[in-house]
């Protein structure tokens, strides 16, 4: 995550616009014309959709976006030049091309339930000019884009001709270039870096019938090969992602929970992207991805992931797992931030947990409960030198915060080199400030920053300092 936010990519956009457009309202009787329900209509709503959801996927994990696509001149295209305002990309570019209709589908939702869907758009292919016009802008400042997406619903803008000398232009600045493919006939996509059709998709283009892994190498390969790819993916749904490279792999996903798959095969390409222009190699990138369309699934509707909920999704599968919970200061900073917007009550404490024992576990255990989160701010060994002397600590900081971190009370660990967490509690503001009963009647480093100082007794005979004199008597 934090390559992707110190990175922030330029990314190019080339894809189908279309407005997704909603009319909501309620539906109790059927008409008397027809036999066809009447719904009582309370609201519209529009979002962009095709391309516009890769490029609120790509806004959402931090990405600087430039667009480029056809569309009328028509009122759809007013429409969609107001929607893309919003989005603030760095670059617009709309070609304008009279006799065309600009997509919008229309959705009439009653009572939470689609009732029809009907659609306004242009199919064919755009003119020659459009086409000129579009490639001679996106050339313009090609050498600063850092990734290049095609997303191709078949709407007729991404032409064999287009498309492949997008392809020749991405490949001449050894730009990467990721395509979101559409229709029976993959060939116009020759050179690309890598295409993410899903599973049927595949089938479709290949005529080979995925249906065992030595099928799916098949067909696979076929891609790979055929096209001149540098990699070649097939999303499989909840299975994950099937990556050839040097050999086949298969990334898996673990959705919580799912609700909706809309949308989530530009949420594939975006964070894809996001993942390869940031410079994350290949697997780890399809990893991202999967944990990307995980949490997207896990909303309604056509939906956007950033990199919070990323990380947030990322802790919630390795909870158990130590590594996953020691983070930096800026790490930290940035969880807390994001804990505090969902309302969550965080608990801190600190010390140097040096030889854990009963009477930290107690002492944690407590200390969880005050709260939905607790933080540890954990000595590191300079600083517990600078405190107990060149003897301490028995174990070093690596050892300390694997340990602390397996403790199923501990949601996160911030090892800190200063005498004091006051720093660190400043970056955290913490709700509850935990300390030990041996404090009372003590000035509490940072408790001018918290809501509340809560002090905690020790387990009795239960010590570091105890337990090593115990070992010093057995020598």
């Amino acid at each position: 995550m934090d390559r992707i936010r110190e990175k922030k990519p330029h990314i190019a956009v080339i894809g189908d616009l279309m407005i997704d457009h909603y009319i909501w309202g309620a539906c109790e009787r059927i008409s008397p014309e027809a036999p066809v329900p009447i719904v009582s209509v309370s609201r519209e709503s529009s979002v962009l959709g095709g391309a516009g959801n890769v490029i609120n996927n790509l806004h959402s994990l931090g990405a600087e976006v430039s667009v480029f696509s056809v569309v009328g001149c028509d009122e759809h295209a007013k429409e969609m030049d107001k929607l893309l305002l919003e989005t603030k990309s760095k670059e617009l570019v709309l070609i304008h091309e009279d006799g065309r209709r600009t997509t919008k589908k229309s959705r009439i939702i009653a009572s939470n339930q689609q009732v029809i869907r009907y659609d306004d758009e242009t199919t064919k292919e755009i003119n020659n000019f459009s086409e000129k016009s579009l490639f001679n802008n996106l050339i313009r400042d090609f050498e600063y884009y850092d990734m290049v997406l095609l997303s191709d619903y078949g709407k007729g803008l991404l032409t064999f001709n287009l498309t492949q000398n997008i392809i020749a232009l991405a490949n001449k600045f050894n730009t990467p270039i990721l395509v979101d493919p559409k229709g029976s006939d993959f060939r116009k996509y020759k050179g690309a870096t890598l295409l993410t059709p899903n599973k049927k998709e595949a089938i479709i283009a290949t005529k080979i019938a995925i249906d065992s892994k030595e099928s799916l190498n098949v067909a696979i390969a076929r891609l790979k090969d055929n096209l001149d790819l540098k990699y070649s993916l097939i999303t499989l749904s909840e299975e994950g992602i099937a990556l050839l490279d040097d050999r086949l792999q298969i990334i898996p996903t673990v959705a919580r929970e799912v609700f909706d798959v809309t949308g989530a095969g530009d949420t594939v390409l975006a964070s894809l992207g996001v993942a390869l222009a940031s410079g994350i190699p290949i697997v780890e990138a399809c990893e991202f991805a999967n944990k990307a369309a995980a949490v997207v699934v896990a909303k309604v509707g056509s939906a956007t992931v950033s990199l919070n909920e990323i990380e947030e999704y990322e802790h919630s599968l390795n909870q158990g797992q130590s590594e996953s919970k020691i983070k930096s200061f800026e790490q930290v900073e940035r969880i807390a931030k994001r804990l505090k917007e969902q309302k969550r009550k965080i608990v801190f404490t600190n010390g140097c947990f040096d030889i854990l024992h009963r009477g930290h576990a107690t002492y944690l255990q407590k200390a969880k409960e005050l709260g939905d989160i607790l933080i540890l701010g954990l000595n590191s060994d300079e600083s517990i030198r600078r405190l107990k002397g060149e003897g301490r600590p028995i174990n070093n900081l690596e050892d300390r915060a694997f340990l602390i971190g397996a403790l199923e009370s501990v949601d996160f660990v911030a090892p800190f080199g200063e005498d004091t967490p006051y720093e660190l509690i400043k970056l955290i503001k913490p709700n509850i400030l935990v300390k030990g009963a041996d404090y009372k009647d003590k000035e509490v480093v940072g408790s001018d920053i918290v809501d509340e100082v809560v002090l905690i007794d020790f387990v009795a005979g239960k010590s570091t300092t105890n337990l090593i004199g115990k070992i010093a008597k057995q020598c």
